[in-house]
């Protein structure tokens, strides 16, 4: 593992107890330049996590929790006309000028603002009034949601869904980490004792060194094989679409590159296969019926896929 991985992970796990796998998976996620949905119950750490890796990262960071009533031009930004210079001036939304944005419960407001994220993510652009407005490079947005207290929620439609390289559930912790989590937060903030781990300058070319990695054929063979069975399996509606199979790609070319490897492997694709394409596939009435979850479906498609074993 690189020194500076090392660093990071060392430093978020001063306020993140016991869950060193998700803040991995999320580090990894970052280093492709992806985005991240954190779908768990209330009071896991879903915020603390974002914050946490904002801090540790030295990002520009900004937040925004999601209502009924956020409107599309709180995240995108407005026009407005100024007497002065007698021409309407661009007055900056939410996702401008920050580098990780924490959308936090985003299935609590509506359609329309939810769809306002969508050029944002994709494009890393926002157009307002037909003039585009580049973001800051990098641009991650942390999205959570909560998995219960359905009363004022709008699910996220599948294109939305699309955008996030990965969906995590936190999940509890276990006992010890439990107890160290109440010991420390009596007295003292939990971000007291977080420190910047690694410049700007630096992630950046982490980012770049992440996603040049080689990838062999038989690698991009295996991702290939994997996603045409999500398509063609009977217990799916919706297969591992094109933009999910190059995340899955990207994934674990991250997965190796946290683990210090300048290769990628087959157990690499495996590590992060779930947690990219569960959220993109939809299953077949057969599927529900039968009581499976997306997960499921997935395993079982490992486990029909033969891995390439010379890699």
């Amino acid at each position: 593992m690189y020194t500076e991985v090392t660093n990071i992970l060392n430093e978020t796990q001063k306020v993140i107890k016991g869950k060193d796998d998700v803040v991995k998976k999320v580090l990894m996620s970052i280093f492709a330049r992806g985005h991240i949905l954190l779908d768990d119950v209330p009071g896991v750490g879903k915020t603390t996590l974002a914050v946490t890796l904002g801090k540790t990262l030295g990002l520009s960071y900004n937040r925004i929790q999601f209502t009924p009533d956020v409107l599309p031009s709180d995240i995108v930004g407005f026009s407005i006309y100024n007497k002065e210079k007698e021409a309407f001036v661009y007055m900056p939304g939410t996702v401008n000028d920050t580098n990780l944005l924490l959308a936090d419960e985003i299935n609590r407001t509506s359609s329309r603002t939810q769809a306002a994220l969508l050029e944002a993510m994709e494009e890393k652009q926002v157009t307002v009034d037909g003039v585009v407005h580049p973001l800051k490079d990098p641009f991650i947005v942390i999205a959570t949601q909560n998995q219960v207290g359905g009363a004022g929620t709008q699910m996220l439609p599948h294109a939305q869904l699309d955008r996030f390289l990965i969906k995590l559930a936190i999940g509890y912790p276990d006992r010890d980490s439990q107890m160290d989590i109440i010991r420390e937060r009596q007295t003292r903030d939990p971000y007291a004792g977080v420190s910047q781990a690694i410049s700007y300058d630096t992630l950046i070319t982490l980012q770049d060194k992440c996603l040049a990695m080689t990838m062999k054929d038989e690698i991009v063979s295996y991702i290939t094989d994997l996603a045409v069975s999500t398509r063609e399996d009977p217990l799916t509606e919706l297969g591992v679409s094109p933009r999910g199979a190059i995340a899955v790609s990207h994934m674990a070319k991250a997965c190796a590159f946290v683990d210090g490897r300048d290769y990628v492997t087959a157990e690499d694709v495996r590590e992060v296969f779930k947690d990219v394409c569960a959220h993109r596939i939809l299953l077949s009435q057969k599927a529900r019926a039968e009581g499976m979850t997306a997960g499921d479906v997935l395993d079982e498609t490992l486990k029909k896929v033969k891995m390439p074993f010379s890699v």
